[in-house]
């Protein structure tokens, strides 16, 4: 019979395994979620006794679940006497004719100077300084930015909680002296060996999710998540990892048990890549993968864990 302290020693896909077969897959989850809130509150704790801290950056790459991040997050602050205020990047982004392009000559969403910087910078030192400012609103069908009529000020005990990919680089908040910013990197981090030097790494991990939430989402299928992620990877090369030495923190947004979940979903939608195209060779190879894994039902997963952002049936408002 499986004890508690057993399930915190768990280091394989093989342990996993065994756990869900035995019937511990509900502990499994609880003791997992339990990890990721523990250490959220500790983030927060660390954010709280930094007294000069008036905005909160959260960064990561694709599918690293940094909505979900910032949302549990910003609960955990108000346990600390912090209360959170929201804005979000996607906002800050420039007539899509004032986007730079990349080196194929297509818009490059990826950059950093999609984002209209002076503005956010404006607008970051306005709130610190207690002035109301006018939120932008960007329209991604018409590709137009223009105001939105939402006006927020920032109170003497709200902190600014900001999510995007470049929320570590310097220049996003140049203007904003150093002690009022905590930087937090969330991506998966957990590296469990699926079998003898047979690992699925991070970035597969990630790919999993983008192609479940591509796929619910944004309906997209999985030939045509497999067939961009080249291009999102070499974005996240270029504007994410560089500044990962700049966080104040970092969470580890994958759970143990996710794989687990993810491959309920997963599965069907690899299965349906073509095998005349580039793509099936990455399908065939994920699918590889999700083969050493035993599943749990979706159900047993909480409205609140963050691959909820993926699987849907959150109980958080994206």
């Amino acid at each position: 019979m499986y004890k508690w302290q057993d399930l915190n020693k768990i280091k394989t896909i093989a342990d996993i395994n065994h756990a869900i077969k035995e019937g511990y897959s509900t502990n499994l989850i609880n003791v997992g979620e339990a990890w990721q809130e523990r250490a959220l509150g500790r983030i927060a704790s660390e954010i709280a006794q930094r007294k000069k801290v008036r905005v909160i950056l959260i960064a990561g790459p694709s599918s690293s679940g940094k909505t979900t991040t910032c949302k549990r997050l910003a609960i955990q602050l108000v346990l600390n006497e912090m209360w959170p205020v929201s804005i979000s990047l996607d906002d800050y982004f420039r007539n899509r004719e004032e986007t730079p392009r990349d080196a194929d000559g297509n818009y490059d969403f990826e950059s950093l100077y999609a984002l209209n910087l002076p503005l956010l910078n404006q607008q970051l030192s306005d709130l610190i300084a207690g002035e109301e400012v006018e939120l932008p609103r960007y329209d991604f069908l018409t590709g137009k930015s223009g105001p939105s009529g939402d006006k927020i000020s920032l109170a003497s005990n709200e902190v600014l909680l900001v999510e995007g990919i470049h929320a570590l680089n310097p220049e996003l908040t140049a203007e904003i002296p150093e002690e009022q910013i905590f930087r937090i990197y969330a991506s998966p981090m957990f590296n469990y060996p699926l079998a003898e030097n047979v690992f699925l790494s991070p970035e597969d991990n990630r790919l999993l999710r983008r192609i479940i939430r591509d796929y619910k989402y944004r309906g997209h299928d999985a030939q045509a998540t497999l067939r961009q992620w080249a291009s999102v990877r070499a974005g996240e090369e270029k504007w994410i990892y560089p500044f990962r030495d700049n966080a104040d923190a970092q969470f580890n947004s994958s759970v143990p048990y996710e794989l687990c979940v993810i491959k309920i979903q997963a599965e069907p939608l690899l299965k349906k890549v073509p095998k005349d195209s580039p793509e099936f060779a990455k399908a065939e190879e994920l699918l590889g993968y999700l083969e050493y894994i035993e599943k749990i039902p979706e159900e047993q997963v909480p409205h609140v864990s963050l691959l909820r952002e993926f699987l849907g049936g959150s109980s958080f408002v994206y």
